[in-house]
């Protein structure tokens, strides 16, 4: 049985983002899956190479007006991409 540790509803959304990180040899242009109010996951295989705890930016992209910086925690890895938290700067 597997246990769910989520205290925040995930809203299914695609959208692009730029996710950071000084060990990628150039920014990665990924995509979301889902969000909530904590966090975010986002699908590329870049991101499979991040270990729980490595802190990324992220930024949302194709917005009307320039999209805040967002300080995240890798929470999860899976064979599709990285689960993050944001982090209150």
């Amino acid at each position: 049985m597997q246990v769910h540790l989520r205290q925040h509803i995930r809203t299914a959304l695609q959208c692009s983002i730029k996710i950071t990180h000084p060990d990628f040899s150039e920014d990665v242009i990924a995509s979301t899956e889902d969000l909530s109010d904590t966090g975010v996951f986002v699908k590329h295989p870049e991101l499979t190479k991040l270990k729980v705890g490595d802190i990324v930016y992220g930024q949302v992209q194709d917005m009307p007006t320039e999209a805040p910086v967002l300080m995240m925690e890798v929470m999860r890895i899976t064979s599709k991409g990285a689960g993050f938290r944001f982090i209150q700067q």
